[in-house]
């Protein structure tokens, strides 16, 4: 499969002879190139601006907002509304979890998710090779808490996400505190993770991926 990255946590993600998925399309008033897509899916993790310009998406389209399970074009995903279970009153959004199976290739959509949860969320994900996390901070997570999240799931892949890359009109932290976090180098980004099951590591691995467009 092949997964691209357009800002923020608007990801394309296709796989021969299955429906194709776009996430959290943004709106281009956040400073972003204008969302210019076409997908089978479309999921929203967060009703707001830069999650949910589903209008950005072409085509007879599936819009995925709410948790549940479905299947649609041989893609199996599950969709998990994500709320703090420790009995603080902390004034977030519900966001949702998307976990996508591609063929046994299972891939974890964290969205806007701005705490660590507990071990029994973590358990709902069931098993993730790919990660897709949010490091930036900015009403999502910290690059610390980030990490701490990594440490829970265990993916094979984590992609960074909902970070700052100079366009977007947001108060977001860097890669780098996040890769430094991980105790990792500076990488030069890549165009688009393209990966199969077969070809997944034992060991943890980060990828940093260039915006499109």
């Amino acid at each position: 499969m092949e997964i691209t990255w357009y800002g923020l946590s608007c990801f394309r993600m296709i796989d021969r002879g299955l429906a194709s998925v776009v996430t959290d399309p943004y709106d281009s008033s956040l400073g972003l190139p204008e969302v210019k897509l076409k997908a089978d899916i479309v999921t929203v993790s967060l009703d707001a601006p830069g999650y949910n310009y589903v209008k950005g998406v072409k085509g007879p389209r599936r819009v995925i907002q709410g948790p549940g399970e479905f299947e649609i074009g041989g893609v199996f995903i599950i969709s998990i509304l994500m709320v703090p279970k420790d009995g603080k009153k902390i004034k977030i959004k519900p966001n949702l979890l998307f976990v996508f199976d591609f063929n046994r290739l299972t891939v974890a959509h964290l969205g806007s998710l701005s705490y660590v949860p507990s071990h029994s969320q973590i358990e709902d994900l069931g098993a993730v090779d790919i990660a897709l996390i949010p490091v930036g901070g900015g009403g999502a997570l910290t690059s610390s808490q980030a990490a701490e999240v990594i440490s829970l799931i265990e993916p094979s892949i984590v992609v960074p996400m909902h970070y700052k890359t100079g366009k977007e009109d947001l108060e977001l932290g860097s890669v780098s505190r996040f890769l430094s976090e991980m105790g990792i180098a500076e990488q030069e980004p890549i165009p688009s993770l393209k990966i199969t099951k077969s070809r997944l590591s034992s060991e943890n691995q980060v990828i940093v991926l260039q915006p499109a467009g």
